[in-house]
């Protein structure tokens, strides 16, 4: 469809189509201005006695679900990035990881991040990170399964809290804290890509119960979110057109030889294909928005039992269908045969995941004493499938579908119990004393899919299989296409115990001076080590207007379970640099992720893997000259020695003997993680906020905020001794770099080191407006072979506008990327596909979504 029916399409449903925010949308509320943001209560990175935000001794934002609901994004971690300016959302747009799209802080990946729900440590999901924007291999816990419609608020500690929560918190802390309203409300929201192919459309239903149980505090909040949105791409258009003629590296008297056709023939057979490939409309690629049908459930409740006892229990359940695309199988390629597609195909990666984590607690006084007992047990599995794929090596008599390709699951079970008390010292106020100890289990579990799918199998081309015969003789690709593919060899069942104790003490010496000092002790059983965190933070305020406070502290992360033992067999379209064309192309190939300890994976130079240490620093100033203007300056900096990365992709004749020499003869590539770098992160938060009254022209509040992030390696791992033959030739071929300049890009220049939001509400009466814009700085691509690609900054502009039209029903219409910006065409784009041009973009490069939405509130 051209763009201009997209628009008219976009605004007849903007007029049309209704939507809502639960309870009211921000931009119909008044304006949440400093005063109320500085005296909002706060629970994360404090114990005893409650703070509000202006009081906090580390930088904390506080993100209502108002404001989530107004950004317009569908998908929870990308609204979040829109209102914090060091977090950023990560752009996946190919292959089976496209669901999982990360979110990063303060430069640092996901893992670096601690998500709590309610001050409770949430499990991580099964599937682990392999984007543009973390590589690491890490299994992120996946906040997108959280039903957004029971969110009352976020709080988001932009400090190390390692020596409180857990020694992975070691960018900050993400505590999701769950409604606890009374009423009925809810919400639905449709909307448009303003140009994309495939289906744009995209819709969101939610739903949310509260009522009080007893007379004594008790309550019960039940919620639920419906979405569907289709799959879209918008990939450039394919400039190699060659789908149906001669493929690139053979030859007519190849043909002639292997086919037994005359050279006559071949060439009438060139002639009748090119006139074939004028006809294609060059859609190369079907990557971008994965097909997603999802539900999400979750209930939060509280029951007092005595004056002293109190009983609570929340949950969440999620269930999702996602349907991928992938690169363009051409005719003419070795992963085709006329029989099946005879004008080729796109592969899907099907996956259906199922997510739940219920928690039970018990809290109250005892002996002056308060207490929190609980356990919480986490649940994410993943099933790998395909609807329509086909395995080359089986021949024309290849399945076409394959309801079983690998399957994912990991486990957590967590018990804590908290204790804080308050001791009179003589201080100007007490000293809070809190300890507390920990016990979970993690475990990590993969299954092996079809045996049709991985057992050996070998298949030559024969004449007939193709139009034309270009291939005869050739072997055909040997794995199931676009797919990852679990064999027993693969299959790995990976558990530990961590247990955990620790003190966390404050004092205020005088009014005006707070000192907090924690330590925690871990112990992981699987030889991951057994860390001391540490961590002193301090506030002082010289007046009402204006407080200084620093941290400094000490982390850990061991390395995650599937770092340690996932293994994996794929077929991928691989970028390959022509030397004599000057361009990057694509074939298919095939690639392994080995672990550690096997036995291929010691030979290619893999070790077992350490964990990572982490050392902190942040100093800040809190800022109030005016009741409705708060500024906030927050420097910090973070060390991180041993970080955990993906090794570059191995392949060369040396790899190649190695990996047959291990029954690995299908193999092209491999790859394994390892301890690559150390790393120091530096950069600094500014935030603004400002309230005023307009008078007979409604309400305004303006904030501003402002990150910047540099990570610097500081030292990288060497290339082991393994990859050097006996002559010390390395036995990389061309293009294959152990860790090199691309992985370095990673981690120091693949996301921008600056982010401006700047947001505008205005109300009055019934209407509101909102307009946030987010300028993300340059940043660069670098690749393995030292072909770097620079993307300049841009500007994302969202705006709403809405009507509160009855007591219990507003409607809005917006758009997030209003004006359509997309990233510069500067990525290193294949030809044959169309895609890669946009490169990894900070920000969706889908372009402009254009929604409306009815909210009721009862």
């Amino acid at each position: 469809m051209k763009k201009s029916a997209y628009y008219l399409t976009s605004t007849a449903l903007t007029a049309v189509a209704l939507a809502v925010s639960p309870a009211s949308a921000q931009a119909l509320s008044p304006p949440d201005d400093a005063a109320a943001d500085a005296g909002t209560i706060i629970v994360t990175g404090v114990r005893g006695a409650p703070r509000t935000v202006a009081e906090s001794p580390a930088p904390i934002d506080v993100v209502s679900a108002d404001k989530l609901q107004a950004t317009g994004s569908a998908e929870f971690g990308e609204a979040l990035s829109k209102l914090l300016p060091s977090l950023n959302f990560g752009s996946t747009h190919a292959g089976v990881f496209s669901i999982g799209r990360p979110v990063t802080n303060r430069g640092l990946a996901p893992a670096y991040t601690l998500v709590l729900v309610n001050g409770k440590r949430r499990h991580n999901g099964a599937f682990l990170s392999n984007s543009t924007a973390d590589t690491s291999g890490s299994n992120p816990v996946d906040i997108d399964l959280i039903p957004t419609s029971g969110i009352d608020r976020i709080e988001v500690l932009k400090d190390s809290a390692a020596a409180q929560y857990g020694t992975d918190a070691i960018a900050g802390v993400i505590n999701i804290q769950l409604a606890e309203k009374e009423g009925l409300s809810g919400d639905f929201t449709y909307g448009t890509l303003y140009s994309a192919n495939g289906k744009p459309d995209s819709w969101k239903g939610t739903i949310r119960y509260g009522t009080r149980i007893g007379d004594d505090g008790g309550f019960l909040t039940v919620s639920g979110d419906i979405r569907k949105r289709g799959g879209a791409w918008w990939n450039l258009a394919a400039t190699d057109t060659n789908l149906y003629g001669l493929p690139a590296g053979r030859t007519i008297d190849q043909v002639v030889a292997s086919s037994g056709l005359t050279r006559a023939q071949v060439e009438a057979n060139i002639a009748d294909a090119n006139a074939r490939n004028a006809a294609w409309n060059r859609d190369g690629a079907h990557n971008g928005d994965p097909q997603i049908k999802a539900f999400n459930l979750g209930y939060n409740a509280q029951l007092p039992v005595t004056d002293n006892v109190t009983l609570y229990s929340f949950g969440t359940y999620g269930e999702r269908d996602a349907q991928i695309g992938n690169n363009f199988r051409r005719p003419n390629s070795t992963a085709n045969f006329t029989a099946l597609f005879p004008d080729g195909y796109y592969p899907l990666n099907n996956i259906d995941e199922t997510d739940f984590q219920f928690v039970g607690g018990l809290k109250g006084v005892l002996a002056g004493w308060d207490y929190d007992l609980s356990s919480s047990f986490g649940r994410n599995a993943s099933r790998q499938f395909s609807k329509l794929s086909i395995r080359p090596s089986l021949g024309p008599d290849s399945p076409t579908s394959w309801p079983n390709l690998a399957n994912f699951e990991f486990r957590q079970w967590t018990h804590n119990v908290d204790l804080t008390r308050e001791f009179d010292i003589g201080f100007a106020k007490p000293l809070q004393v809190s300890i507390g100890g920990e016990y979970r289990l993690d475990r990590f579990r993969t299954f092996a899919g079809d045996p049709l799918a991985y057992e050996p199998a070998t298949y030559t081309f024969q004449p007939g299989d193709q139009q034309y015969d270009w291939n005869v003789g050739r072997v055909a690709s040997p794995v199931v296409q676009g797919a990852i593919v679990l064999s027993p060899a693969d299959e790995a069942d990976i558990s530990r115990k961590v247990y955990a104790g620790y003190i966390d003490l404050g004092i205020y010496p005088t009014d005006a001076w707070y000192i907090g000092a924690a330590i925690r002790a871990e112990h992981y059983n699987d030889g991951s080590g057994s860390p001391i965190g540490l961590k002193l933070n301090s506030r002082y305020e010289f007046s009402p207007a204006l407080a200084i406070r620093g941290t400094v502290g000490t982390g850990f992360r061991a390395p995650s379970l599937t770092q340690i033992g996932y293994a994996q067999t794929d077929g991928r379209t691989s970028s390959f640099f022509n030397a004599e064309t000057g361009q990057t192309e694509l074939r298919p190939t095939v690639a392994k992720l080995v672990t550690a300890d096997s036995n291929v994976g010691k030979l290619l130079g893999a070790k077992p893997l350490k964990a990572e240490k982490t050392w902190n620093a942040g100093l800040g100033i809190v800022f109030t000259p005016l009741p409705a203007l708060s500024i906030t300056l927050d420097g910090y900096y973070i060390k991180i020695k041993d970080r955990i990365e993906r090794t570059g992709r191995l392949f060369g004749t040396g790899i190649s003997s190695i990996l047959a020499a291990n029954d690995l003869s299908d193999i092209e590539q491999a790859e394994y993680f390892i301890n690559a770098a150390d790393t120091e992160t530096k950069g600094f938060d500014l935030v603004a906020d400002y309230s005023t009254g307009l008078g007979d022209f409604g309400k305004l509040g303006v904030t501003l905020a402002f990150n910047y992030s540099k990570t610097k390696v500081t030292d990288i791992v060497a290339t082991p001794s393994q990859l050097f033959g006996a002559n010390g030739a390395s036995l990389l071929g061309a293009g294959s770099v152990f860790f090199g300049g691309d992985k370095i890009g990673e981690l120091e220049v693949l996301q921008p080191h600056t982010k401006l939001v700047s947001t505008l509400n205005w109300t009055k009466g019934i209407f509101g407006l909102s307009i946030t814009n987010t300028r993300y700085g340059k940043y660069t691509q670098r690749t393995a072979a030292g072909d770097d690609r620079y993307f300049g900054a841009k500007i994302i502009t969202d705006a709403s506008i809405s009507a509160k039209v009855t007591d219990f029903a507003t409607l809005s219409v917006g758009a997030t990327n209003l004006f359509d910006v997309r990233p510069e065409t500067n990525g290193p784009g294949n030809p044959q596909t169309g895609q890669g041009y946009y490169g990894p973009s900070p920000f969706n490069p889908a372009g402009g979504y254009y929604y409306g939405r009815i909210a009721l509130a009862f």
